[in-house]
């Protein structure tokens, strides 16, 4: 009889072989965005975050199927309840491959969220789903309230001979909101203006001078004043759009 038990004894370590440390389930997934950013840009926010690379495991991601944004509406404190099961809804599944609205700007995926209200107050979370279908864990996330988009620079460009310079007056804005500077957009001829600054300018600037730029290509030009109301701050419309070429002297 003893001479069977230890039998089974060896047999049973022979079948095992030698194991590994065992993977938890919750880091076979995707790594969470750690980076969602929104900034109000005019009348919409902007929501941007770039793709992990990694798996929670800290192994190589095989491959991404897509995203999936969540918002909701920040309530009173004695009505807000942010577990509930309704309190976030789905905002927008992003396909890599079919971008639709979606832009990319470096690594990172933005679109615009045109469905806001002034004085009311946002939270927004994301999640990577990977090619087999699981899903991340919540992003970081990020809540601001949508502030009253305040008037843009009326711009001008004059051409002189080591680039361009653009020019605009002071802008007021409105009682209780303070201007922190301006934010100038660049984007050669035919394209489409970037999503974020060329440059950004202290709030007593009321002038930029291009020198970054390619002889003979014609650059168009718009620039967005940046003001805080608060605790938030938001740049404004884009402004009336201007074109400076620069022409080497012979």
């Amino acid at each position: 009889m003893k001479k069977i038990i230890f039998l089974l004894v060896v047999f049973s370590l022979v079948a095992c072989g030698k194991r590994g440390p065992l993977v938890p389930p919750e880091s076979l997934v995707p790594a969470a965005i750690k980076d969602l950013k929104v900034d109000q840009k005019g009348s919409r926010f902007l929501v941007c975050w770039s793709p992990p690379a990694k798996m929670e495991s800290g192994g190589k991601l095989a491959g991404i199927a897509g995203f999936r944004v969540f918002r909701r509406e920040v309530l009173p404190p004695d009505q807000d309840c942010e577990d509930c099961p309704t309190a976030y809804h789905l905002l927008r599944t992003v396909d890599p491959e079919y971008l639709q609205d979606v832009q990319r700007a470096g690594s990172h995926y933005c679109f615009y969220d045109s469905e806001v209200k002034t004085g009311d107050t946002y939270q927004y979370k994301v999640f990577t789903v990977d090619a087999d279908g699981v899903s991340s864990r919540d992003s970081n996330k990020v809540r601001r309230m949508k502030i009253a988009s305040q008037p843009p620079p009326n711009l001008s460009a004059l051409s002189i001979p080591t680039g361009v310079v653009l020019q605009w007056d002071p802008v007021r804005v409105a009682p209780g909101s303070t201007l922190q500077g301006y934010a100038v957009y660049r984007e050669q001829e035919g394209g489409v203006m970037p999503l974020f600054p060329t440059a950004s300018l202290p709030a007593d600037s009321n002038s930029y001078e291009d020198k970054q730029m390619e002889h003979g290509v014609k650059y168009v030009y718009g620039v967005r004043s940046v003001v805080r109301t608060g605790s938030d701050t938001a740049e404004s419309e884009l402004s009336n759009l201007v074109e400076g070429m620069f022409l080497l002297k012979e």
